[in-house]
């Protein structure tokens, strides 16, 4: 009896032991990881102190220092002398100097230390950053398993007491001396744990246990997995290390600049993230708290800074708190993303209101609740009942759509607004061109917000235009709040026409077309800005690294399809939404060096294409937004690499005088639009004016008539 008493009592006790250490498990990760990340950072400071040059110091170390005796020594670096004792060794130097210099190397030590954000290093995979992946994907698993805990800790409520009573059996001496009462007692006990350790349910749990156990271990892990499973997932690793070191970067930009009084209210909101499957980073979670609290904004955050992410947090937080039905207006490009993305980061059920089965998932979003997704251009023709439930949170992707208050989809929006309890308008790019479209957006969330504000505000600066739409108006920059987004190299390469360019060109010009002059550089074999994006993407292959190339025109497409072997795929305006993802899905998992070309309208929003590292603009845009839109297809939140950006630009053509546009907006948009000012891209920008005045002043360059 007593072997059987002990076998049941510590197998029950084990299973205590266990379940407590894998509850347990993910602070002693998080422990592991910031030491991890500390050696790191620590590595990166002293290999940038280790580079940088006596010289820095000699400023703030003050005068009477004996450089010379201090070089003379051997001593060339800010880390050769953070050691006063290896100072004041060198002769001629005392310990006045050895404190001066001591001290500057310090203070500088310190910068650089504030400066330094970690980055994985994809192409030389160290094997202390494996290590910290290791941990990272281990910590994972171990906040994973914390959806075991309350059956576990159930289950340890019951044994426990049940081990403790039965234990006195497998004693001689406290068998012997206890009463028969207490003895009966034990045996009932005994069997009863018996009996529950032998249960289905219990086994499972068991099961369970011994599969985390495993998945918690960072030793289990393979390198080559680790860093495999990074690439294809790098922006959810770099969230969970953001929550791993100390708060880094400018809290206020992170945070939108908003007043003092607002901030203090939004992050009083405890925010709910059971029913969502991503970790938030810190401005991620200041941007679901405004939303929350502010109920009708703008989220104007540069592209890449998951804005769908933090709408969805929202509505998951509004989720738990028995709030059921939620509808996202988009354009048809990003239909298949916002489903994509509300499936993998969320609990929440997804329909879709759009094409043939939009009104049988009318009805199902309608009795069951969740996140529907429709289009503008579909959102008028929904059964009225669906038009006219009142949502409990309104979600309008790429609001810029609805500027115009006299179109028809805006009128549309503006009705279910209107019925919404909350609504949250998206857009990267809220106000490039003028006050007054901005007006028009905040006027369907705050019509009283949107008469305060003053054109004059903008001329105020840009304090002055946040303080006007604080409340209404949420923007972070990436430079504010992406620590570990790769550097993003931008160069412009200047082309010579060619004999045949020229001549094409010319004739372009003397028509009057515009679109042909603009095509003009890049319409056949031999056209010089082809050969340039030849050598562009060779140099790319031969480093393994895939290219994503944008273009306004179908003809150049065609042409680079032709022309180019490596193409792996194309988007275009006729290919449908889904196809597209499908499209981007193929590129990112193509091993090798690959291209993917593309009409910059379509591929240029809503799409993630991180795995293109080398982005080319065959020619340049009206609208330095649209580019930028492009850009950040690939450079976002989960690129591994640096982004390099090429854009194509022909000497002596229209491509000049674009540029020449271009640089002026964006001044107008670092003025206004960047730390929480509006900006909105324009369709009209460009009108029909600018378009004969480019053409004209082409004309009297090439002594044309005019």
């Amino acid at each position: 009896m007593a072997a059987e008493v002990g076998d049941t009592v510590g197998v029950a006790r084990d299973l205590a032991r266990r379940a407590t250490g894998l509850l347990g498990r993910a602070e002693d990760l998080r422990v592991r990881a910031r030491h991890q990340l500390e050696a790191l950072t620590d590595r990166e400071v002293e290999a940038r102190l280790r580079g940088m040059p006596l010289s820095v110091l000699r400023e703030s170390a003050g005068r009477g220092v004996r450089w010379g005796a201090i070089e003379q020594a051997g001593l060339r670096t800010v880390a050769d002398v953070l050691d006063a004792r290896r100072l004041v060794a060198v002769p001629g130097v005392g310990e006045r100097t050895a404190q001066q210099v001591t001290q500057a190397a310090r203070a500088a030590s310190a910068a650089t230390r504030g400066e330094v954000r970690f980055r994985f290093d994809v192409d030389h995979r160290r094997r202390d950053e494996a290590e910290l992946l290791a941990t990272l994907t281990a910590l994972r698993a171990a906040e994973a398993a914390q959806a075991m805990a309350p059956g576990v800790r159930s289950l340890l409520d019951i044994t426990e007491p049940l081990a403790d009573e039965a234990a006195m059996l497998g004693s001689w001496w406290r068998r012997t001396f206890s009463g028969r009462r207490r003895r009966d007692a034990a045996r009932g006990a005994h069997d009863r744990l018996a009996a529950i350790l032998a249960e289905p349910s219990t086994q499972a749990v068991v099961t369970g246990i011994a599969d985390q156990e495993r998945r918690v271990e960072p030793r289990s892990y393979r390198h080559a997995d680790l860093w495999a499973r990074y690439q294809q997932d790098a922006a959810s690793v770099n969230a969970l290390l953001s929550t791993i070191g100390a708060a880094s970067g400018d809290e206020a930009s992170a945070q939108g600049f908003v007043p003092e009084e607002l901030r203090q209210r939004v992050v009083a909101i405890p925010l709910d993230t059971s029913l969502l499957k991503a970790t938030l980073r810190g401005y991620q979670v200041f941007g679901a708290q405004y939303a929350l609290h502010q109920e009708r904004c703008v989220l104007g955050d540069e592209m890449g800074l998951g804005k769908t992410l933090q709408a969805l947090a929202t509505l998951c937080h509004l989720a738990a708190h028995d709030q059921r039905r939620f509808l996202v207006v988009c354009p048809a490009s990003v239909l298949v993303n916002w489903v994509k993305e509300t499936e993998k980061f969320t609990l929440l059920a997804t329909h879709v209101l759009h094409g043939p089965e939009r009104e049988r998932a009318g009805e199902r979003w309608l009795r069951d609740g969740g996140v529907a997704v429709t289009t503008f251009g579909t959102l008028a023709r929904l059964p009225v009942p669906v038009r006219e439930t009142e949502a409990a949170m309104l979600v309008v992707d790429e609001a810029h759509y609805v500027k115009n208050p006299a179109a028809a989809r805006s009128k549309a929006v503006a009705a279910v607004v209107e019925r919404a309890q909350r609504a949250l308008f998206l857009t990267g790019t809220p106000m490039e061109n003028r006050v007054e479209e901005f007006r028009a957006l905040v006027g369907y969330l705050q019509p009283q917000v949107a008469r305060r504000i003053d054109a004059r505000d903008a001329l105020g600066g840009a304090r002055a235009f946040r303080k006007a739409v604080a409340d209404v108006y949420l923007r972070r920059n990436q430079d504010d709040v992406l620590d570990e987004l790769p550097e993003r190299i931008d160069t412009a390469e200047w082309v010579q026409l060619g004999q045949d360019d020229r001549s094409r060109y010319r004739d372009a010009v003397a028509s009057g077309n515009l679109m042909a002059m603009r095509r003009a550089a890049l319409a056949s074999p031999e056209s010089a800005k082809l050969e340039r994006i030849r050598e562009i993407v060779a140099e790319a292959a031969e480093d393994g690294m895939k290219v994503l190339i944008f273009s306004t025109f179908l003809p150049v497409l065609d042409l680079l399809e032709r022309t180019l072997p490596e193409v792996a795929g194309r988007i275009d305006g006729s290919v449908p939404p889904a196809a597209r993802q499908q499209v981007v899905q193929d590129f990112h998992d193509r091993p090798d060096h690959c291209v993917l070309v593309s009409q910059i309208e379509a591929g240029g929003v809503g799409l993630n294409i991180q795995a293109a590292s080398v982005v080319i603009l065959a020619e340049p845009h009206w609208k330095p937004s649209v580019e930028e839109q492009a850009i950040a297809r690939a450079h976002r939140m989960g690129q591994v690499r640096p982004v390099q950006v090429h854009r194509i630009l022909a000497e002596d053509s229209v491509d000049e005088r674009i540029v020449e546009i271009q640089q002026g907006k964006t001044l107008l948009f670092d003025a206004f639009a960047r730390r929480s000012e509006a900006k909105e891209r324009d369709e009209r920008a460009i009108d029909r004016s600018t378009s004969e005045q480019l053409v004209v002043a082409e004309r009297v360059r090439l002594g044309l008539s005019a």
